[in-house]
Order: structure tokens, then sequence, then C-alpha cells
């Protein structure tokens, strides 16, 4: 039996990389169920792809396709969408916590919210207070790789890290 029913592990995944693939295969040990969450309309994610010049291979659809592909040996671990486009503060920011709604909808009952950031914690404990904040690998000692660093690189060295 494994420790929670129900696991949530969400991100803007620009990319979806080795370093998110690898906290998803941890947190699918975990959990019955998996759901792993792409955010897209942010505005962090909107400025990203108008800064970059809207990449192909970082297109909300193209990410979530790659995605489903990377966790597709994983049976317990479902990829979804969540569109943030009308969560926003009046100062046009992100709203998280009119997104979280949506992830219950997505979901439903959450057990365990899983992430690598610590700045994230007093967000999650006050948005799903049933569910256990399980950080992996927040020093990422086990893949060194951020998006950020990711989105930097020369396309060849950038396909060593995307899955």
């Amino acid at each position: 039996m494994k420790k929670y029913k129900v696991g949530m592990y969400g991100g803007k995944f620009m990319p979806f990389h080795k370093g998110h693939l690898h906290c998803v295969k941890k947190a699918s040990k975990q959990c019955e169920i998996l759901y792993v969450l792409l955010f897209t309309g942010g505005d962090q994610e909107i400025r990203i792809l108008n800064e970059m010049g809207n990449p192909e291979w970082l297109l909300p659809k193209n990410r979530e396709e790659h995605m489903k592909k990377a966790c597709e040996t994983l049976p317990n671990v479902i990829v979804k969408t969540i569109d943030t486009t009308k969560c926003k503060k009046e100062d046009g920011s992100e709203d998280w916590e009119k997104e979280t709604p949506l992830v219950l909808d997505a979901c439903g009952k959450i057990d365990a919210v899983y992430g690598s950031e610590l700045e994230y914690s007093d967000y999650y404990e006050k948005a799903y207070p049933r569910a256990d904040y399980v950080i992996i690998d927040v020093e990422r000692k086990a893949v060194h790789i951020s998006g950020t660093m990711i989105r930097q690189m020369p396309e060849e060295e950038r396909k060593k890290w995307i899955v």
C-alpha cells in the first residue's frame, strides 16, 4: 500500500526536464494516483514566452504532449493542464488562491503536494491544509538543473536535459 492516495505536482515546466521527471518518479512511488499539473496562462509564463519569441518547444500544447510522453511508463501518473488565464489579481499578476479551486476540481482530495521549493511551503499549507507538502531534492543534488538554466542553453546542450 502506498503512503498517499492522491498526490499533486504542479508547475509551468518550461521545459519539463530530467529534474522534474526525477520528482515525478519519486512522488509516484508514494501515491496511488499522482496528478502532474501543467499551469498555463500565468504572467511569468507569458513573459518568458514573449522574451524568447514563443519557441515551439515551449508552447503549452507541446509541453503537455512532452510531459505525457515522458510519464507514459508511470501508470499511476495523470498529466493535466490547468489554464490560469482568468486567475489574476487586479494588477495582472497571478493569483494562486484563485488557482486552488481549479486544482481541487482537477484532482479531488489531495493528500500530498510535491515540489522542490521551500518558498512555497506557506502557500501549500494554506491552500491544501489536509495535504503534506513533500519536498524532493530541494538542493538539486540528484539532478542539478533548472528550467531557467535550460532555456539559456544552446539547443544541442538543452536537448541533453529535456526528457
